[in-house]
């Protein structure tokens, strides 16, 4: 009962957010795509794709986290699909959750979200994670020695009923002179893409985190195999910045950007002259990228050779 009040309470708080009103879309970022129709069958093969669009390092500085909610989720796919995992991330990253232009997303996540955690009490119209996102996640914060990432919460006020008195004993850091908690405790590691099998991605794994330092049953197990099995998996598209996919009990459930300035100001400009950057997991056994020559022109390489 005690956790089925606290999601009716964040249904009607959330409900206010929604009718308060959505910025305007952007235009999606501009950047070659390949056509693909609405059936499963007209969709774009992504090796296909990579081989006759593979994305120049000048493309992907066109991305940034606003404008990539311009974008359809087939578009959105087609860029994470010409991406690879890159280094994984430590530090502070700050987060936003989107649903792409056009989406049905929200109507299907409400009701992974009401089915999703046991005797969960959900209002399917007013609870959606990409609300919930704007009020209380800002982030994560990756410890990657560690093999560990945690969620950055600036605002308890929705989570103070199930998280109970003792707030301040819950880990914290200041991020730019405001606090924020560490919560939902994830496990990072390489593995398969969900979406697209021919390369790694970083893992950001909810599922067996009661063994982490810091774990708190609640909220924490929200977040986990007893809870809605989240399983997030990035890839980068510049030095720091990531494009996720958020997955809720084996299904897609919504995007979200993970971005750090001080490390895009200080790699960004490496990155576009040479195209090149650490790669933690296996980028498969073929990848198409465009970069430049020492005339300035475009050509297309392969990273690692057919075996």
């Amino acid at each position: 009962m005690k956790r089925a009040r606290w999601l009716i309470s964040v249904s009607l708080a959330l409900s206010q957010a929604v009718l308060s009103g959505c910025p305007p879309t952007p235009d999606p970022p501009p950047i070659p795509f390949s056509q693909s129709g609405e059936q499963y069958s007209d969709k774009v093969d992504f090796a296909r794709l990579e081989h006759e669009l593979p994305l120049k390092p000048s493309d992907l500085m066109k991305i940034t986290p606003n404008n990539l909610k311009g974008a359809n989720q087939e578009q959105v796919d087609q860029i994470y699909a010409r991406l690879t995992a890159g280094p994984i991330p430590d530090g502070v990253y700050d987060g936003q959750m989107f649903f792409p232009k056009g989406s049905s997303e929200r109507a299907r996540l409400a009701e992974i979200v009401g089915g999703g955690i046991k005797g969960f009490v959900v209002d399917r119209k007013a609870a959606t994670l990409e609300h919930i996102g704007e009020f209380i996640w800002k982030g994560k914060v990756f410890y990657r020695g560690e093999g560990v990432l945690r969620n950055r919460i600036e605002d308890l006020s929705l989570l103070k009923p199930i998280v109970g008195p003792n707030v301040e004993k819950i880990k914290k850091l200041q991020v730019d002179g405001k606090d924020a908690w560490l919560l939902f405790p994830a496990k990072l590691y390489c593995g398969q893409s969900l979406l697209d099998g021919r390369r790694e991605s970083v893992i950001i794994d909810y599922a067996f985190t009661d063994d982490l330092p810091g774990y708190r049953e609640m909220p924490d197990v929200l977040a986990g195999r007893e809870g809605l099995e989240i399983r997030d998996e990035i890839r980068m598209v510049r030095p720091g910045f990531y494009l996720g996919r958020a997955y809720m009990k084996k299904v897609f459930a919504l995007n979200f950007t993970l971005y750090n300035k001080a490390v895009a100001d200080k790699e960004s400009s490496t990155f576009v002259g040479s195209g090149t950057v650490n790669e933690d997991c296996w980028i498969g056994n073929q990848r198409m990228t465009a970069t430049p020559n020492k005339a300035g022109n475009q050509h297309v390489r392969l990273t690692e050779p057919l075996e």
